[in-house]
């Protein structure tokens, strides 16, 4: 059986809850930054006002690219690719050269605007709740509750590292499943089976796309 169907149905579950994170990205990442904002929920709250007129504007609604660059803009400077490419990797991170580590976080990144590009459309009125948030020195940890127009819940927590005067997502955890974790599993099963040149062509061709994509399509 093909790694991606092995894959698609041990983790239909969590890719299932993988959708509520991209929603949560959409909502959590999206108002216009506050001036003096400083702590990790305010820089996290900071951003739900803007992607929400972005995607309620009336003129980008036949005009998906320049839609989904305006939320690129606002969304993908918030995480913190590299760190979290590294987690996901693990021990075999520090096994790559320079080149083959920048490689790896380059198709890493694309890997995550992949999924959320091609999840764009499951925003349907979701409504957010921040239910908590904890700081450990330069680490943090800000709970939120996110809820469908059905009412189904699920709960999303952003794990962030402080950068300078910054906090950036290195890892977002849905239903208690990590999103890097999840990735991890995955990147070594790979590189045990066969290699890491493998991955990287895996990666470009795509091939843990499919998972991402919105279960009823």
């Amino acid at each position: 059986m093909p790694t991606t169907i092995i894959w698609q149905n041990k983790f239909a579950g969590f890719w299932l809850r993988f959708r509520f994170f991209l929603i949560a990205i959409v909502f959590a990442l999206m108002i216009v930054d506050r001036a003096g904002a400083a702590t990790p929920r305010e820089q996290i709250q900071s951003s739900v006002e803007k992607v929400i007129a972005i995607l309620k504007d009336p003129n980008l609604k036949a005009k998906k690219n320049e839609r989904i660059e305006q939320l690129r803009q606002v969304i993908f400077p918030k995480f913190d690719f590299t760190e979290m490419a590294k987690r996901s990797l693990g021990a075999d991170w520090q096994r790559r050269t320079p080149e083959e580590q920048q490689e790896f976080v380059k198709l890493f990144t694309e890997l995550i605007e992949s999924a959320y590009v091609s999840n764009l459309d499951s925003y349907n009125g979701e409504k957010v709740v921040f239910t908590g948030d904890k700081q450990d020195g330069e680490y943090a940890q800000v709970d939120t509750k996110i809820t469908s127009n059905k009412g189904e819940e699920s709960t999303v927590s952003y794990k962030l590292r402080q950068s300078g005067s910054d906090w950036k997502i290195y890892d977002v955890v849905i239903e208690n499943i990590s999103i890097v974790n999840n990735y991890r599993s995955q990147f070594n099963r790979v590189i045990a089976r066969s290699s890491f040149a493998d991955l990287l062509r895996q990666m470009k061709d795509k091939q843990f796309d499919t998972a991402t994509k919105k279960r009823n399509s």
